[in-house]
């Protein structure tokens, strides 16, 4: 908008008068009062809000000076210069204001820094200063600021505010972003004292000089979701492009920013700060963040303030001056401090109304303002007092100070919706009064949370899985228990004899343990309580160690017999393998005394583990993951159910450390034996080939489930594919040829073909030992007639000799031949009176077993 024409030129004549009044003795120097101003315009960092706030305040002068009833017979004067918002060169300003003439009667100030240093230094020369743009908690320390009167708020006024929009969304968990400047910390520690009163966790407070690069990424490690930003504008971009890049905007975040800043401050200035992010992503990233600041522009838009204009007028009289300056407000770009501007304005006013006032009582005591110099504490205190009682409504709103000289306001809510700031509500902190409008509009469609929902998942063994196993198990088990009772209903048959049914039963009732202990490996979360789940474990380890003693310990036993007998074979030379093969038969106990060895060790390790340091619940947690669901504002911690106990290396090395050794010896004893069979144990090579693959599996599941334990399905599958085969494949070996056998219904000889290498009966046994007496007999009959024989031959070479002739055969000799395996004897036989039914039985038994002597198979073979 341009400005009109009468107005401007009413602005002309105004100063154009005043001018001629001043030359011309109407006005001089002593009737003008003079103030100095400290605006901060031209700096690079910090809060450059004098660009819009001084022509404002020259606005107020211009108005001040133009009312009649307003200090009359005086008028106002503004020294000024630029701070850059520097405190040292704020500081020097202030010197130059002070130490050159004339002298000053109060001194207007903005940028809290600056503030800071001048109203620290003022109260030296009597002045009381009044700040249009500080909003740092600090200056409301009257100890240290006795001087101090500011129109802008505390922005301790905030807090109040945000702690109440943090109730009022359920938020609990917030971070703090701030820049390091003794405002913003100093409001921090403020925020810090009432979210502790309110039980508002700070999960975070991070600070940065310049950069915020890594205080931002730090906010992203934290799991921020609610952060309060405390900084001034420029620092301000830098931290939204950074969270951009970060990624810590949009429907899971919400940021609260400081609300002074211009409404298309995340828009501007980005080359020339060299802001490493486009318009386009400094929206995207702002979009959604709440501010809160308190009242500057009077809401009543019709409402006419102390000067005669509405806050509208002013803003419009405000937009005019600023384009004669060059900035282009029909474009929105406004200069920075436009957002303060009001409040400038209204600090002038304040000083005119407690000028005017101080005048009235100075009347009264014969003084002037004219008499203040700055060591005129009587004046001073009397514009302290002034200022402090001051009350009026400017366009800012109403304007009045507590006892610490800070401004009353209310303070106001926006939000950022599709680039544009929108007034959600006002909240009354003296009232405790929230006037909420519900125009809210939330990224997502419902309000963020103030950290990530973690919703914990329990990794459980895939319920088909768990059934197809149990299954294969409860049909292993009926298996076992229908071939325990085959086992105990067969037990007088001769297969079943020969391979120890009772220690064929222990094996079964092994393998139907172990089967059992599947079910409770697919047992977690889905059928068990946690507070159940160490039962679980402490019956699995028993089960399966039990089980596998029970079974294993059984073959075990066999195969340590085999290989004894076999080697009391070898190492005794007295011993004939012959005689151990038909020796009588293995006393049960020496098999079931192994087995009973080794279940005292597995008590001997379990009952101490499970007493000392039981197996207990132990949850293992995995990287978080996203949800299925995009909707869905929440990850998933996977968690996964583990058998422990505090020292569970040890005892398991001390379990697999034995198993292994049993495991061992049983694979050295299965190989030694290999190829030996002992009609004792007629099942003995089965269960060496048994013996191979249990251990082959035991050590292939052993450290491969170590690795996969992390995986339950595949960790289940494989153990229990493991022990299922293992039973099976011993059910197989060992019982299936027997129920072969017994099935088809074969008679003694059909057992014999299977089992060819039978132990002899005890008629067998008893005819066996008479033959061995027959044969030594008849070994020292045949010695006696050899002698005889020979005496012939001697006779008969004698009479060939002195004959000349050579007879064949003498008489009562039909014919003698003697080979390395045979013995021919014919007419003398009747003479050693050996029985037939002897000799016959020898021959016999030579040729079913070919066990025989030397001499008994000569005998025979002459015999025939």
């Amino acid at each position: 908008m341009q400005p009109s024409v009468p107005w401007t030129l009413w602005t002309l004549l105004i100063a154009l008068s005043r001018m001629l009044v001043t030359v011309g003795g109407g006005y001089t120097d002593s009737n003008v009062l003079h103030i100095g101003g400290i605006f901060p315009i031209g700096g690079q960092a910090g809060w450059q809000g004098g660009q819009a706030c001084m022509p404002a305040a020259r606005l107020a002068l211009e108005d001040v000076n133009a009312r009649k009833d307003l200090l009359p017979g005086y008028v106002l004067k503004l020294h000024s210069n630029d701070s850059e918002c520097e405190p040292g060169l704020g500081a020097s300003v202030m010197y130059n204001l002070l130490y050159n003439e004339p002298t000053k009667l109060m001194l207007l100030a903005g940028c809290s820094t600056v503030c800071t240093t001048v109203a620290e230094a003022a109260k030296m020369w009597n002045l009381v200063v009044l700040c249009y743009g500080a909003s740092s908690p600090a200056l409301s320390d009257r100890n240290r600021f006795p001087t101090l009167f500011r129109t802008h708020p505390s922005a301790t006024v905030h807090n109040p505010t945000r702690i109440k929009l943090m109730k009022k969304f359920g938020w609990s968990r917030v971070a703090i972003l701030q820049q390091a400047e003794e405002v913003f910390i100093s409001t921090v520690e403020d925020l810090e004292a009432r979210c502790s009163e309110a039980a508002i966790e700070i999960v975070t407070r991070q600070s940065f000089l310049s950069d915020p690069s890594d205080a931002v990424r730090n906010l992203r490690r934290q799991d921020a979701r609610v952060i309060v930003g405390l900084f001034y504008v420029v620092a301000a971009r830098r931290v939204l492009c950074e969270l951009y890049k970060q990624n810590l905007y949009g429907k899971s975040y919400t940021w609260f920013f400081i609300g002074w800043y211009e409404d298309n401050w995340f828009e501007v200035n980005l080359d020339k700060e060299n802001i490493d992010c486009t318009v386009e992503q400094m929206r995207a990233a702002a979009e959604g963040h709440l501010t809160t600041e308190a009242l500057m522009w009077n809401q009543d838009e019709d409402e006419k303030t102390i000067s005669g204009m509405t806050s509208l007028d002013f803003r419009k009289k405000l937009n005019d001056a600023l384009r004669e300056e060059g900035y282009d407000i029909d474009k929105n770009r406004y200069p920075e401090g436009y957002q303060e501007a009001p409040l400038a304005y209204d600090a002038v006013w304040s000083v005119a109304l407690a000028f005017n006032k101080t005048m009235d009582r100075l009347t009264q005591i014969g003084k002037s303002l004219k008499d203040f110099n700055y060591n005129n504490k009587d004046v001073a205190d009397n514009i302290y007092s002034a200022i402090n009682s001051t009350q009026f409504l400017g366009v800012s709103g109403i304007v009045a100070f507590s006892s610490q000289g800070d401004r009353i306001a209310l303070t106001q809510i926006e939000q950022v919706i599709n680039g544009s700031y929108v007034v959600l509500g006002y909240y009354d902190t003296q009232a405790d009064n929230l006037t909420w409008r519900n125009k809210e509009v939330w990224i997502g469609g419902k309000v963020p949370q103030d950290r990530t929902i973690i919703k914990r998942a329990l990794r459980k063994v895939s319920l088909l899985l768990f059934i197809c196993m149990c299954t294969i198990s409860t049909v292993g088990i009926v298996i076992a228990t229908a071939l325990i009772i085959f086992n105990i209903w067969n037990k007088h048959r001769r297969v079943i004899q020969s391979s120890h049914p009772v220690c064929n039963t222990i094996m079964l009732f092994g393998i139907i343990v172990c089967l059992a202990s599947v079910f409770l490996m697919g047992l977690d979360g889905r059928f068990v309580f946690p507070e159940r789940f160490p039962s679980v474990c402490q019956s699995r380890a028993w089960l399966l160690t039990l089980g596998f003693t029970l079974s294993f310990g059984a073959m075990f036993s066999k195969v340590w017999r085999v290989h004894r007998l076999s080697t009391r074979a070898k190492t005794d030379p007295k011993v004939k393998m012959v005689d151990v093969l038909f020796q009588k038969k293995v006393q049960p106990w020496k098999l079931y005394s192994m087995v009973s060895g080794l279940l005292v060790i597995d008590l001997f390790i379990m009952i101490p583990w499970q007493v000392i340091d039981p197996l207990q619940r132990r949850v293992e947690l995995f990287p978080l993951e996203d949800p299925l669901e995009e909707s869905d504002d929440s990850k998933i911690r996977p968690e996964l159910e583990h058998c422990e106990s505090h020292h569970n290396n040890v005892w398991l090395s001390v379990i697999f450390a034995y198993k292994g050794l049993v495991l061992l010896f049983g694979l050295f004893l299965a190989y030694e034996t290999r190829s030996l069979k002992i009609k004792q144990i007629n099942d003995s090579q089965y269960v060496a080939l048994t013996i191979y693959n249990v251990v082959i599996m035991c050590l292939i599941t052993v450290p491969v489930t170590m690795v996969i334990s992390s995986q339950q399905d595949a960790s289940f599958a494989f153990v229990s594919v493991a022990i299922t085969f293992c039973c099976f494949l011993c059910m197989a070996l060992i019982f299936l040829p027997k129920v072969i056998a017994v099935l088809s219904k074969a008679s003694d000889k059909a057992e014999s073909k299977y089992n060819h290498e039978e132990r002899p009966s005890k008629e067998d046994e008893e005819k066996y030992q008479k033959l061995l007496s027959d044969n030594e007999d008849l070994q020292r009959l045949i010695a006696q007639k050899e002698e005889k024989i020979k005496k012939l031959r001697d006779r008969i070479q004698e009479r060939e000799r002195e004959a000349g002739v050579t007879s064949a055969n003498p008489p009562g000799v039909a014919a003698l031949t003697q080979g390395k395996d045979t013995l021919i004897v014919a007419d003398f036989i009747t003479d050693a009176g050996t029985s037939d039914s002897a000799c016959g039985g020898c021959v016999s038994l030579y040729t079913r077993s070919s066990r025989c002597s030397q001499s008994d198979a000569e005998f025979s073979d002459s015999y025939l």
